[in-house]
């Protein structure tokens, strides 16, 4: 068997295990509401929390920033691809997080394994959460720092691990809402922690930027936590609709970031329209309350409503709502099933979720309307009694 029949092979055995990934081409706008092949569906599959991904505001914007400022940067942002309406972005998004100063990076996996290797090396600890995005941990490899993973939102064992260290250098690392289960980190304790250890602490915010905290300002200010020795990451791509990823701290570390991140340095900066459309985003996450209290019914009305009695809703707080189905083919089946009936929400399965936990990632959006998640409701409890 040569090389290419080993990889036939492997997609076959993917395939046959139900793992198989497939892509599928919108026609129209990010929407609770979209057209595939022709057909109509409901969607519960993004993470555009706040419903701006298609907001015509942002689209506005977008196209000012290009008339203003072209289609590409150019460079890298340190020679000369970095322009003067991304500092401004770069300023209001310090602001409003409450950080002394932000850098802006290309996208949320780019900003995870270029901030950890700047941080913490060969002869340094990091202390990650067993179930931190696939950027967290390839961050913590490509760092090479001897790296501890402890069961998930477990205090207790990361205090042990973080005690029997003697790293001079210790990271510890967690996503504020963990984007599969919908739960989200003790951020107090983990900052509690960093602090009787000297140790960084790095909070991933991406699915709690624009939906947490006062104004949307994300789960660390729904924490009352701010700290010089604390970084934070958040995405805005998700709730703030438009594309990128940004990191917040002290001004010292922001520019040892920037100096030392190599996904920073060493890639052609983002185009400057699209920090044209997320000043004008940030704009509106700030004055969305309603919008994030109607989610919040959204939210309400959907674990409320489900029946649960073989499948298993997990408790979260969030916009992302898992329905554990267990099999992989019985949650395959399940998501088959609903398409049929025009709601598309989708089957995760290993290895993004552990074994045996295969599950429906219910994404709600502020854009859903109440007759929107009251139609997924009925058809899954129906479902769970035919299927």
């Amino acid at each position: 068997m040569n090389r290419l029949e080993r990889l036939r092979a492997a997609l076959n055995q993917l395939d046959s295990e139900r793992l198989l990934r497939v892509r599928r081409d919108l026609e129209n706008p990010c929407s609770p509401h979209l057209t595939l092949n022709g057909k109509s569906f409901t969607a519960f599959c993004s993470n555009d929390y706040l419903g701006l991904a298609g907001d015509s505001r942002l689209a506005d914007a977008l196209a000012e920033g290009a008339r203003r400022w072209g289609a590409g940067a150019g460079a890298s942002h340190l020679v000369s691809g970095h322009y003067k309406v991304q500092h401004a972005l770069e300023r209001r998004l310090a602001d409003f997080v409450g950080r002394e100063r932000a850098l802006v990076f290309s996208t949320g996996f780019m900003a995870n394994i270029g901030i950890i290797p700047a941080l913490a090396g060969r002869d340094d600890a990091i202390f990650a959460d067993r179930l931190n995005h696939a950027s967290l941990i390839d961050g913590m490899l490509l760092s090479r720092a001897k790296a501890h993973r402890y069961p998930h939102l477990d205090r207790a064992a990361l205090e042990r691990q973080l005690a029997a260290s003697t790293a001079e250098t210790k990271l510890i690392v967690s996503d504020s809402v963990f984007s599969m289960d919908g739960d989200v980190a003790p951020l107090r304790e983990l900052m509690a922690l960093a602090e009787q250890f000297d140790a960084w602490l790095l909070i991933d915010d991406a699915h709690g930027f624009g939906v947490l905290g006062p104004q949307g300002r994300g789960a660390l200010a729904e924490a009352g936590i701010n700290h010089w020795r604390l970084i934070q990451m958040g995405t805005l791509s998700k709730a703030a609709g438009v594309s990128g990823a940004f990191v917040a701290g002290e001004a010292t570390v922001i520019e040892w970031l920037m100096q030392k991140a190599r996904s920073y340095i060493f890639t052609t900066g983002s185009p400057p329209a699209l920090a044209q459309a997320l000043l004008a985003s940030i704009d509106i996450i700030e004055s969305g309350d309603a919008l994030r209290a109607h989610l919040a019914t959204l939210i309400e009305r959907l674990t409320k409503g489900l029946t649960q009695k073989r499948w298993k809703l997990l408790a979260s707080r969030t916009p992302i709502q898992p329905l554990v189905v267990g099999d992989n083919a019985a949650a395959l089946a399940l998501a088959a099933a609903l398409m049929r009936e025009g709601l598309w929400v989708p089957a995760i399965r290993p290895p993004t979720v552990p074994a045996g936990s295969a599950r429906l990632r219910i994404s709600l959006s502020a854009a859903h309307s109440l007759d929107d998640v009251e139609r997924l409701v009925s058809a899954i409890n129906r479902l769970e009694e035919t299927l």
